[in-house]
């Protein structure tokens, strides 16, 4: 069979204020193109379909369109939700896409209730999916072990529950079938690719890629923005994403990957470039310096830092010669000294996670207790994540 994975497409995500719904539409189009082009039997998306749980209509009309335009390619679609997606309404709207040939799958799953997904390829072969959608550590860990475990305890919990799932869903694979797994999840080792949800991506939402059994051909992730490959007893993969989301991930190489295989033959693994989009790019220089490289940067987006003091009128002499610069910022060696002061000591105005500001009002009131810190994590992941108790 041959297949397309790919994942974290984040549709609607603004960056700094701008809408880049067009670059988004762009990029689905050329994941549409690849899929007809290689005539592929399924299109595999790893989640994170959306950025938010709540996402525009805007936005859910390309992505309702594109699933339509892979499924009029012929290949079966199947998506699942991530941690920005709201998994029941993957759910609700599961019934009515799979009228049409799509596949969502919002929550975990029985394999025979949908944990396991069944098709024949165009040549004649049997696949077996299993998929697993984004789960939190209060599936696996309960609150009150919250407060008594360590958080290595907790890691170990978590891995427990989520290894018991892998297997229940893999327990049946074949040699006479292609064995595929797609989950959304953090696997120890991966690197992140600079966009991610931070309070959903630590440690403690970690797992040991070595969960996936050696009978599956191919594993494909999603959660990690960054195109890697994880060592375990199977090829486990993240397609990272089509589209840098944020300027951490200005040097990642966005893709999509093809897969082929046969029940008695391993994988062959192909990177396909996704080229639409905006480059996203940091550049350096005074206002003059900037001016002067203008025409070089073209169409990008940009991250601005400048090479001279603060003055008034520096940010909109900046816009006027860079349209196309989203954030402005002065070069750390040109930056006035600040006398140390509350705020500064405070970390105000800085980019830092809940977790960090949490830990430094821990820190400021002198409480040192490492439970505190992990219930915090789940709380803050409950009021953020798509769950239906919450």
């Amino acid at each position: 069979m041959k297949f397309l994975h790919t994942a974290d497409w984040h549709t609607g995500k603004t960056l700094k204020g701008r809408d880049r719904l067009e670059e988004q539409r762009a990029v689905l189009g050329e994941i549409v193109r690849i899929a007809e082009e290689n005539q592929v039997d399924a299109v595999l998306i790893a989640g994170d379909v959306y950025d938010s749980v709540a996402p525009s209509a805007p936005a859910q009309h390309l992505v309702v369109q594109t699933l339509l335009a892979l499924r009029q390619t012929g290949a079966e679609v199947i998506a699942i939700a991530g941690n920005h997606d709201h998994a029941p309404t993957f759910e609700a709207y599961r019934p009515l896409m799979g009228e049409v040939g799509i596949t969502l799958v919002g929550a975990a799953r029985r394999p025979d209730r949908g944990g396991v997904i069944r098709f024949r390829t165009r040549a004649g072969e049997d696949v077996q999916l299993a998929v697993l959608p984004f789960l939190t550590p209060r599936y696996a860990v309960k609150a009150a072990e919250i407060m008594t475990n360590t958080p290595a305890e907790n890691v170990r919990a978590y891995d427990d529950q989520i290894r018991r799932l892998v297997d229940a869903l893999t327990g049946e694979f074949s040699g006479d079938t292609v064995n595929l797994a797609m989950s959304h999840l953090t696997c120890v080792g991966g690197v992140f690719g600079g966009g991610e949800r931070a309070a959903q991506s630590i440690f403690e939402y970690s797992v040991a890629a070595s969960i996936f059994p050696v009978s599956a051909h191919y594993v494909a992730l999603g959660h990690l923005h960054r195109r890697q490959t994880l060592p375990a007893h199977c090829p486990v993969h993240y397609s990272g994403s089509p589209i840098a989301v944020d300027f951490g991930e200005q040097d990642n190489t966005s893709t999509v990957v093809l897969v082929e295989a046969t029940p008695s033959t391993p994988a062959r693994i192909t990177d396909i470039a996704v080229t639409a989009g905006r480059r996203l790019r940091t550049v350096r220089g005074t206002v003059a310096e900037l001016a002067a490289l203008a025409d070089s940067f073209g169409q990008d987006y940009l991250r601005v830092w400048v090479r001279e003091q603060a003055r008034a009128g520096l940010r909109e002499a900046v816009a006027d010669v860079l349209p196309n610069a989203l954030e402005v910022r002065i070069d750390p060696e040109f930056a006035a000294p600040v006398r140390p002061g509350r705020r500064e000591a405070d970390g105000a105005g800085a980019a830092r996670t809940p977790g960090q500001l949490f830990a430094d009002y821990c820190a400021a009131v002198s409480v040192a207790d490492t439970r505190v810190a992990t219930l915090f994590a789940d709380l803050h992941d409950e009021v953020t994540s798509a769950d239906p108790a919450s």
